[in-house]
């Protein structure tokens, strides 16, 4: 685990293997040790994988207020010229997704490939934002042990929270340990981020779009939806996960995943 100071903040990676770069993007209210399994099978296999902690989570720097998802982005750009990573391969889930959409808006020639998990490309409905401020204000009075005890069972598919108890206690761990003001600030930025739809016609890397089939967040229909936004992207439904199928079905997450790059062109 290291560290690096890029701008106001501190921000705590993971940089491990060599190769060709794959950055690793996660959701909220989690932190990058949710990407462990792909860490550590990626960079195996000629991959150098980068996941950081976003600004607000696990060993970054917390900024209370609010964070919108481009600021997230230009973190992710700042950290990679750090260490010298110009192109690379860019996933992310749920929350992370977004970021991954907004990187490809702010800077779409780093990108040689996308890979969309669990995520959402539409602005947030009215609703929605008085959902997120509303859950903000939330977490900032309790604190983030309810909520997870909440919604482990949503994140998790409840039949792999009995089967899995190690993996369901990891997802906990992560949500109770995340901080009320970074999540805070990141659930004000979500409630006004942009629609991305009309932008992802434009893509011209190779797209890989993964759900759980199980997923109560972003169900198979909004996965199909982002699938035919992206032209000539590549849909994977993910049995047996819900919102988390790296860590829910890590083996067939990372066959998909492993098919994919796999498949990309080489860079010249």
């Amino acid at each position: 685990m290291s560290s690096i100071e890029i701008g106001e903040i501190t921000a705590g990676y993971d940089d491990k293997g060599s190769g060709p770069a794959l950055v690793l993007v996660h959701g909220h209210p989690f932190d990058r040790s949710m990407w462990e399994p792909q860490l550590d099978h990626f960079s195996a296999r000629g991959w150098r994988v980068v996941a950081p902690d976003l600004r607000g989570y696990g060993e970054t720097t917390v900024v209370p207020g609010k964070t919108p998802l481009a600021t997230f982005a230009r973190d992710l750009a700042a950290l990679l010229d750090r260490l010298t990573v110009d192109r690379f391969v860019l996933a992310g889930l749920s929350m992370g997704g977004q970021i991954v959409m907004e990187c490809h808006r702010l800077f779409p020639d780093r990108i040689r490939g996308l890979v969309l998990a669990d995520t959402s490309p539409r602005a947030e409905t009215a609703a929605g934002r008085r959902n997120r401020t509303e859950m903000a204000d939330r977490l900032l009075r309790e604190g983030l042990r309810p909520y997870a005890d909440e919604v482990l069972t949503k994140m998790v598919a409840p039949a792999n929270v009995e089967a899995m108890p190690d993996v369901a206690e990891h997802v906990h761990r992560m949500m109770r340990g995340t901080s009320p003001e970074g999540a805070a600030a990141a659930l004000r930025g979500r409630a006004e981020r942009p629609d991305y739809v009309p932008t992802l016609a434009g893509v011209g890397v190779p797209t890989l779009v993964v759900v759980g089939d199980q997923d109560e967040y972003t169900p198979v229909a909004e996965a199909e939806f982002l699938h035919a936004s992206v032209p000539g992207s590549e849909l994977a439904v993910i049995a047996g996960a819900a919102h988390l199928p790296n860590l829910e079905r890590t083996a067939e997450f990372d066959a998909v995943l492993a098919d994919f790059l796999a498949r990309l062109p080489q860079e010249s």
